[in-house]
């Protein structure tokens, strides 16, 4: 199971603004007043590059490697949801099959994979379990 931080590259434009661009994500690009605000940034801007995987019911790109590049992540709720959708789709498991397997109805296994509904990070977590996977949350000092 991937970790879900992206390298991103940084660029300075003509007006001085820090450009970001998600390599891994095509047409998925951010930008701040300073290096420090582009990076905020590019967390929502990442969130939204994996909503739109998820919706879709795509799978999502590994991170290619860093190679001295910074790299942004998502929040853990988000980064739990993308989790989820990865190992469903490793797995081969259907919305319904998991449900039956956590003992709730499917429409909750939907909203534990909906990119806009306010998941609890337990439920998420019981649900990676119940695929057989762990979650981890690493903590690591900002960029």
């Amino acid at each position: 199971m991937p970790t879900f931080a992206y390298p991103v590259d940084l660029t300075i434009d003509s007006a001085g603004r820090t450009l970001i661009v998600f390599p891994d994500f095509a047409g998925t690009a951010t930008d701040g007043a300073d290096r420090a605000e582009a990076l905020a940034e590019a967390i929502d801007c990442l969130q939204e590059a994996i909503a739109r995987h998820l919706a879709a019911r795509e799978p999502l790109p590994l991170p290619s490697l860093a190679r001295g590049r910074p790299t942004v992540a998502p929040g853990a709720v988000m980064a739990a949801k993308a989790a989820l959708h990865a190992a469903l789709r490793d797995v081969g498991l259907t919305n319904t099959a998991l449900a039956e397997r956590l003992g709730v109805g499917e429409n909750e296994v939907r909203r534990l994979l909906d990119p806009g509904h306010a998941s609890k990070i337990g439920s998420l977590e019981a649900a990676l379990a119940a695929l057989g996977h762990r979650l981890e949350i690493t903590v690591k000092p900002a960029a």
